[in-house]
């Protein structure tokens, strides 16, 4: 047990104070204004208030712990350990800059609230971010700063002992198009060979017909080899179904086919699945389409859906997880950049919602992700080998904390055909080395 005193116990601080104590490092955490009972009592103590009076670790607060509802903090960098971080504490305190409220504002994503700049689909832009703009988006910090946290205790508190923590992995595949020209329909089929015709694309015009008379693999229909791959490891997966109605950015088969019925039930008798919600879902602001495709989901599964991954990670806040709540998801996937590897948040930790508007947590837990394969080949223009050396840089910043690595690829990606020709074996690599020290 660890006693956190402040001289205003306010829903900010008690949900990152659990978040660093409770949730990254393992240790339960007692809040208390009262100061007579924070000094004489023999816990580990934290002093989080304006008076430094010589009891337990010390951290001179920043404001926004203390503030409601979403305004414009004031930035103040703070170089430390050759890093540039921000809310500055005191002299006196045992860090120069408050974690808590540095913590905060990344986890919340503060700065998501009240940017006006987006990409063009409306995303925010990861060279918008504190972290980009201060070289920290390939590390970790919150949980960095926990390990901080947790060294300054010990100091104290030599007879402290922490609880083991360990790695973490998850592997998770969205499937966006099950298959590349099978079962799509005659109107479908023959709309894209006529396309694919008057474009002089003959070479995919011939690789369509042998695919439909069966003289050669679908090239999206990797699910044997995906399995292959994850053999022995299921409860280490998710699949993420697109159940959309076909727009411009949804192109997935009908929720109505029977083969990708039929490949969702046998995906759901390996793995978890969740619902991938389309594009369509991310811009809906009442938060119906999204209930329709977790349904139709359901209807096919004939089982209660808890998880999901937004299309295009098309997310603004608060709107996007308070519908996945009011959906009934508990657990989404989407927190990371299609622009860019690293950490959105600053954290490799699952971690709850907090709804800055409203001021307050909620029971939607965020799982972020390091890497999508996407991400790699197009956004960051990376060959197989450079792909590679960049997961395994992550793999073990996140290893160093005893995080959990999350990565997102696509069952087209994994075809080791044409642009992704070679990126079986990252993949193969990345998964083998993330069951391996999971299992250690």
């Amino acid at each position: 047990m660890i006693l956190f005193y402040s001289e205003k116990i306010t829903p900010r601080i008690e949900y990152i104070a659990k978040l660093f104590i409770e949730q990254i490092l393992h240790v339960n955490v007692l809040f208390t204004n009262d100061l007579d009972s924070f000094v004489k009592s023999d816990y580990p103590k934290i002093n989080y208030s304006d008076n430094h009076f010589g009891n337990g670790i010390y951290l001179k607060p920043h404001s926004l712990l203390f503030e409601t509802g979403i305004g414009t903090p004031k930035i103040e960098e703070v170089i430390y350990n050759n890093a540039k971080y921000f809310f500055s504490s005191s002299t006196d305190s045992f860090l120069p800059f408050d974690l808590f409220a540095a913590g905060f504002y990344l986890v919340t994503r503060y700065e998501e609230y009240i940017t006006t700049e987006k990409d063009h689909y409306g995303r925010f832009i990861a060279d918008e971010c504190i972290l980009c703009k201060n070289q920290l988006l390939k590390k970790p910090v919150v949980n960095l700063w926990a390990e901080m946290l947790a060294s300054e205790i010990s100091k104290a508190y030599p007879q402290f002992v922490w609880p083991e923590r360990k790695f973490s992995f998850l592997s998770t595949i969205d499937v966006d198009n099950a298959w590349a020209y099978r079962h799509k329909g005659f109107s479908r089929t023959l709309g894209a060979l006529s396309k694919a015709f008057l474009k002089a694309r003959f070479g995919e015009c011939f690789e369509r017909l042998a695919v439909l008379l069966r003289l050669k693999h679908d090239p999206y229909d990797n699910y044997s080899y995906i399995d292959s791959v994850f053999e022995r490891n299921e409860k280490l997966i998710r699949f993420f179904f697109l159940l959309g109605n076909y727009t411009r950015f949804d192109k997935n088969i009908s929720h109505r086919n029977q083969y990708y019925r039929h490949l969702i039930k046998k995906t759901r008798e390996k793995y978890t699945i969740g619902i991938h919600p389309s594009f369509t879902a991310g811009v809906d602001k009442s938060g119906k389409v999204l209930k329709e495709e977790k349904q139709r989901l359901e209807r096919i599964t004939d089982s209660t859906v808890r998880i999901s991954r937004q299309h295009y990670l098309k997310i603004e806040f608060p709107t996007t997880f308070r519908n996945l709540i009011k959906a009934g998801i508990f657990e989404d996937y989407s927190l990371g950049y299609a622009s860019a590897t690293g950490f959105r948040a600053g954290i490799c930790t699952p971690f709850y919602f907090f709804d800055l508007e409203r001021d307050k947590p909620t029971e939607l837990l965020q799982i972020p992700f390091q890497i999508m394969d996407v991400t790699l080949q197009q956004y960051l223009d990376l060959d197989p080998d450079q792909a590679w050396e960049e997961i395994e840089n992550l793999m073990n910043e996140v290893k160093n904390v005893k995080g959990t690595f999350v990565s997102v690829w696509h069952n087209e990606s994994v075809n080791d055909h044409g642009h992704w020709k070679g990126w079986r074996e990252v993949f193969e690599k990345m998964n083998q080395l993330g069951f391996r020290w999971a299992g250690e």
